[in-house]
């Protein structure tokens, strides 16, 4: 029991450590200096059964205050109303173009191929990459070229401000933040040059051309559902340099609406994380609950110091929401969010025996 609880203490310690680095270091964006010229921008979207958003997304996106900026939108055979809208948009507007998506080849999952089309259609010297429910206040354009210029990036991947509203988005959507800022310190994405420290958000990932040219756009990734993390590890071993900021509320999305929503956009992702092995995931869960639950048990046994153990654990939960603009004092919430993430692990794992891969959007991910 004393090597456990040795255990948990040194890992809340270290994830503690990691967190306050990152709190020091943390890049954010709209902090940085203007470049002397501003380049042709491209704002590439992948969208597929997106009527319910894209419309809001276009619109947030016309309102850029950017001199040289093409918006393309890719239709990936969409099924609704999405195709016709953008049509809509773009008749009253210049700047924004829409293109039909080509047929899947094979071994290509449907987004990296849709975005593979957008690369090769895009005109712009910066190559922006977002989701189709990702929104972009009138300056967020400016300020993501300012921080890929001023930190001379290849690969700029911002994280976006998750809004939550309902308890099963506010329960897990944080956890992205808490991953990324008490597992990976900062420092090492951006100062060494191995692909192992690094990260991206597909959300929303600038790219040099010259650099997304070089590690051979989409095509290395194209069978691979974690794509956006790939690319960035590709920039990094190519010796290209690689930045992450935070969105800082001017590029925001809600990415879920509900409990399935959440589930099965989690599910979808989670195995690949872990390798795609299942026996890597379920050593994850029991990591997660070892750490996050079991003081909450060893209370009965030794109050004084289980309510250390867990008042660092909800430290950590509350920086890192802090740090993101979610809602610090859903800390409290730690324990449902672990058994919900467990139930997720639990539907990938479903779906790879049921199906061979996740289900998403009428497909089998495979």
């Amino acid at each position: 029991m004393q090597i456990i609880v040795i255990f948990i203490t040194l890992t809340l310690l270290g994830m503690a450590g990691i967190t306050f680095i990152n709190w020091l270091t943390f890049a954010r964006l709209g902090r940085a200096p203007a470049p002397l010229t501003w380049p042709q921008v491209s704002i590439l979207i992948p969208a597929r059964n997106e009527a319910t958003v894209i419309e809001a997304t276009l619109r947030h996106l016309l309102t850029q205050d950017y001199p040289h900026l093409e918006i393309i939108l890719l239709d990936d055979h969409s099924t609704d109303e999405t195709a016709m809208i953008a049509q809509r948009l773009a008749q009253s507007n210049q700047r924004l173009r829409i293109i039909s998506g080509q047929p899947l080849p094979p071994n290509w999952l449907g987004k990296n191929w849709a975005c593979q089309q957008l690369g090769q259609a895009a005109r712009g010297e910066w190559l922006i990459f977002t989701d189709a429910d990702v929104q972009w206040s009138p300056l967020a354009v400016r300020a993501v070229i300012a921080e890929a210029w001023h930190t001379k990036a290849d690969l700029l991947t911002v994280w976006p401000t998750q809004q939550t509203v309902t308890w099963a988005e506010r329960l897990t959507v944080p956890l992205m933040a808490l991953v990324v800022l008490g597992y990976l310190p900062w420092p090492l994405v951006h100062h060494t040059p191995s692909p192992m420290f690094a990260a991206a958000n597909g959300q929303c990932l600038a790219f040099r051309r010259a650099a997304y040219q070089r590690i051979g756009g989409h095509a290395p990734v194209a069978h691979q559902v974690l794509e956006d993390v790939l690319l960035a590890r590709f920039i990094k071993a190519q010796g290209l340099c690689l930045r992450m900021v935070d969105g800082a509320g001017l590029i925001h999305c809600r990415m879920y609406y509900d409990w399935l929503s959440v589930r099965d956009g989690y599910s979808k992702n989670i195995l690949a994380g872990y390798g795609g092995r299942v026996s890597l995931l379920l050593l994850a869960t029991l990591f997660h609950w070892l750490i996050f639950l079991g003081p909450w048990l060893w209370l009965v046994v030794d109050y004084e110091k289980a309510a250390i153990l867990i008042a660092l654990g909800l430290v950590i939960r509350a920086l890192t929401a802090h740090l993101t603009r979610q809602r610090w004092y859903d800390a409290w919430l730690m324990p449902p969010s672990v058994i919900l993430m467990t139930r997720i692990a639990m539907q990938a794992i479903w779906w790879r025996w049921r199906y061979g891969g996740p289900l998403w959007k009428g497909r089998v991910v495979q």
